[in-house]
């Protein structure tokens, strides 16, 4: 019995037809999670590219106080739902799709920083988690003539793919969106 057994190993050793699949077999998962990978980064670059535009063009039109006069005072009002809505309509492909909807996961922060005792914002970032109930937004406050101001926009996303590579690496919420954070800081021009 061991004697037709270790013959049998013997000639599955020798035998060479096949032995592509092995190689076959630990190659091409490794190449097609990095193509997996390299999909799934160039979609992040390019959402994080239009969550930057987004930022910037709406921080020019409230640092230029270019907005739209709700009280027709003559002061332009930018709230919190305001320019989350100016900047989800300045970063357009942010705001496609009913899962990934700019208006659902949008949470900006806009505080006045003083320049010469800088501290910045805090490390806690203020994210929508559309899994836990919404809470209100903190930390946005309108600035005056000649203040600096530092506003950083957080947006979730669902990955492309999310259980492999950059995908799965991703910090997710209960609801399995990634973050994405942009930051931006400006001077209040006087009026």
């Amino acid at each position: 019995m061991i004697r037709r057994t270790s013959s049998c190993l013997k000639r599955f050793r020798k035998d060479e037809e096949g032995h592509m699949i092995i190689e076959f077999a630990i190659i091409v998962p490794a190449i097609f999670s990095m193509f997996l990978a390299s999909v799934e980064f160039g979609i992040y670059s390019m959402r994080q590219m239009f969550l930057d535009r987004g930022l910037d063009v709406t921080v020019r039109a409230i640092r230029l106080n270019t907005g739209i006069d709700l009280d027709n005072d003559g002061v332009v009002d930018f709230d919190h739902d305001v320019v989350k809505q100016m900047i989800c309509d300045n970063s357009g492909f942010l705001n496609t799709g009913s899962e990934n909807n700019c208006d659902r996961t949008l949470r900006l922060e806009m505080e006045p920083v003083d320049p010469f005792n800088y501290a910045g914002l805090s490390d806690d970032i203020d994210c929508v988690d559309v899994s836990e109930p919404i809470n209100p937004p903190r930390g946005f406050t309108n600035g005056v003539e000649h203040q600096l101001m530092v506003m950083r926009a957080c947006v979730k996303f669902d990955p492309v793919f999310p259980s492999t590579g950059l995908g799965f690496a991703f910090d997710k919420d209960g609801a399995g969106k990634a973050m994405m954070v942009s930051m931006s800081a400006f001077v209040q021009e006087p009026i």
